[in-house]
């Protein structure tokens, strides 16, 4: 999150305590989503009145997309709530009933979703053949030791050695391997799956992370990021519904829709400037009014203001920041936009007329022999499809219907998006049937999938520590402007 804030001379209020005449500070937050909500909610409930919201897409909601097909909602954004114990929005859902129609299943301990935690994964191959069980849980189990192993890094502050590249993917792929290799009772057949799966974990682990690739994970920071305890919940009726309730308490009036802002003007030096913005905006308000940064929106109306919290994602600011920010943002938080990484996750999501995996699958996984030695999980354009990690069945079926979730991340899923409906699926649909060994099953009747990396309001699904990165760079990037002690609050980022 990002605040523009600005500072004058009165004792007013408590954030612009320096304002000469009495009147309430003027305060624009720039983007509707989970963030900017929250926050207008929070200065309302505070007394403060004179609050806007600027919203460039034309919708509120953010990365919150619940999308309502006959009786089921699908979430092509945000779907779960991570952890109970001291979670606010688990907490916002469980007092509104929100979870009532949550099963006893999908609430146990575990990843809840729109999966079962009940039922088994199906690991296939690209030969069309299923993995046995039994070589699934040894790999699964070696896999889940290593894994603990990159949470030691930051949690117990173990050196790094130069092998590793301080990468996840590139010290998790190397001690995995090693292991595999030097174990005596597997058969060549059975090691060369195991050598293969690392890959395909290493996919959902970089779904999970919206990296394109775990190689571009921090090893030293991967274990700064824990859980909230307690189980992991879904919306049935949609996780919009937590939108809606921030949003109840915020007058209409307050919410500009389809207002995207062009630059924030925060410096002190645009006084000149804010008296031409006055005047270009016909309301010309005495200098004692002490404005010191305007919004400059893409539609050419300037909104003089006090205080400005900006919301906008890291890819947004990766790709604008040195035109969204007049003067331009110090150099520390420069080079905290460009090391901190943000990559795409896309859900597809496909319904049958009738299900062809049986009914104690709950995914399918995709492991492709040919990768048992492979280094890098960046494929050719025409190859995009490889990166698509797995397919999930949609639980229960009764509210759902005969759907699976499939899972891309990466560049990939930007070459994904490029392509229409009947493409993908019928792409999707190849593979099933390559993977499964059924050459019979049918295309889905209706595909339906995200597109966040496009969308020019995000530019990727949500932010992870890269190499090169650390916590501390958010931590700058949220740090107040001005930094002199002298002056009040002008600009302050999140992401």
């Amino acid at each position: 999150m990002q605040s523009c804030e600005t500072s004058s001379d009165s004792t007013d209020d408590p954030l612009s305590s320096g304002l000469r005449r009495k009147r309430q500070p003027r305060i624009v937050v720039i983007g509707a989503g989970l963030a900017g909500l929250s926050a207008t909610k929070s200065l309302l409930e505070n007394g403060f009145t004179d609050v806007t919201i600027l919203e460039a897409s034309d919708r509120i909601g953010g990365r919150v997309q619940s999308v309502k097909l006959e009786n089921a909602t699908f979430e092509l954004g945000a779907t779960w709530i991570h952890g109970s114990n001291g979670n606010p929005v688990y907490h916002l859902a469980e007092d509104n009933g929100l979870l009532e129609e949550t099963t006893d299943g999908e609430r146990s301990v575990g990843r809840i979703s729109l999966y079962s935690k009940n039922g088994v994964a199906y690991h296939l191959t690209n030969n069309g053949q299923r993995i046995p069980k039994d070589v699934v849980e040894e790999f699964s189990d070696l896999y889940n030791e290593v894994y603990n192993l990159t949470q030691e890094f930051f949690q117990r502050g173990k050196p790094v050695n130069a092998e590793s590249q301080n990468s996840v993917g590139v010290f998790t792929r190397d001690v995995v391997r090693k292991r595999i290799k030097a174990d005596p009772d597997d058969s060549e057949t059975t090691r060369r799956l195991k050598l293969a799966m690392i890959q395909q974990y290493l996919k959902v682990e970089s779904c999970e992370s919206s990296s394109h690739s775990m190689d571009e994970v921090s090893l030293s920071e991967f274990g700064e990021w824990t859980e909230i305890p307690g189980a992991h919940h879904v919306i049935p009726c949609g996780f919009i519904k937590i939108v809606e309730i921030l949003a109840h308490s915020i007058p209409e009036s307050v919410i500009q829709l389809r207002k995207p802002v062009k630059c924030i003007h925060w410096s002190q030096s645009v006084s000149k400037e804010i008296e031409r913005v006055a005047d270009h905006n016909s309301d010309r308000p005495d200098e004692d009014q002490g404005y010191h940064v305007f919004v400059e929106c893409e539609d050419c109306e300037f909104i003089l203001a006090d205080h400005v919290i900006v919301t906008v994602s890291l890819g947004v600011l990766k790709k604008y920041h040195e035109s969204m920010f007049h003067p331009g943002l110090p150099e520390e938080k420069v080079m905290a936009i460009q090391k901190l990484g943000i990559s795409t996750t896309d859900k597809i999501f496909l319904e049958f007329e009738e299900p062809f995996w049986s009914p104690e699958c709950n995914s399918l996984q995709f492991v492709w022999e040919d990768e048992a030695e492979s280094e890098s999980l960046t494929y050719p354009e025409e190859l995009w499809y490889k990166k698509i990690c797995s397919f999930d069945v949609l639980y229960p079926p009764e509210r759902y219907g005969y759907v699976l979730s499939g899972w891309i991340c990466g560049e990939e899923a930007l070459i994904m998006e490029k392509y229409d409906d009947e493409t993908v699926a019928e792409t999707c649909t190849e593979m099933l049937r390559k993977f499964t060994g059924n050459p019979n099953i049918p295309k889905p009747r209706r595909i339906l999938r995200s597109s966040w990396g496009s969308n020019p309001n995000f530019r990727g699904s949500y932010s992870y520590t890269q190499v090169g990165s650390s916590g501390a760079d958010v931590e700058k990037l949220a740090k107040p402007l001005p930094y002199t002690e002298s002056s009040k609050t002008v600009v302050s980022i999140e992401h």
